[in-house]
């Protein structure tokens, strides 16, 4: 199960690169940080957003979970991606380490919960 998870994300993380490195986007286009839906699969469906940083986030939802709309999924992108802004601009954070931050983490953990 993990390998197919490994996969997956892969796999996600090749259009996400494929979609931010578009050829003659237009600039509204270029500032979009949510991408949407990525790869559907039978069981999951995994959205992506990247930061204007180029930081690539990956949500993988089970499939058979229809309650989550496209304005939820972005709502936890957001959520993600601000807690992972306070965790950068924090001076006793050294980039490249590992983030060990409780707020981060019950960020994330909550977002979990709500998914299932």
């Amino acid at each position: 199960m993990l390998i197919s998870f490994h996969y997956t994300v892969h796999t996600s993380l090749d259009v996400v690169e494929e979609k931010i490195s578009g050829v003659g986007k237009a600039l509204a286009d270029q500032r979009e940080l949510y991408l949407g839906l990525l790869y559907p699969t039978e069981d999951y469906k995994v959205y992506g957003y990247v930061t204007n940083s180029k930081v690539k986030f990956v949500i993988v939802v089970d499939s058979s979970n229809t309650s989550l709309r496209d304005n939820e999924i972005r709502s936890m992108f957001r959520k993600l991606h601000n807690s992972f802004t306070d965790v950068m601009c924090n001076p006793f954070y050294n980039p490249g380490d590992p983030i060990q931050s409780k707020a981060f983490d019950s960020i994330v953990s909550t977002m979990m919960v709500q998914a299932f």
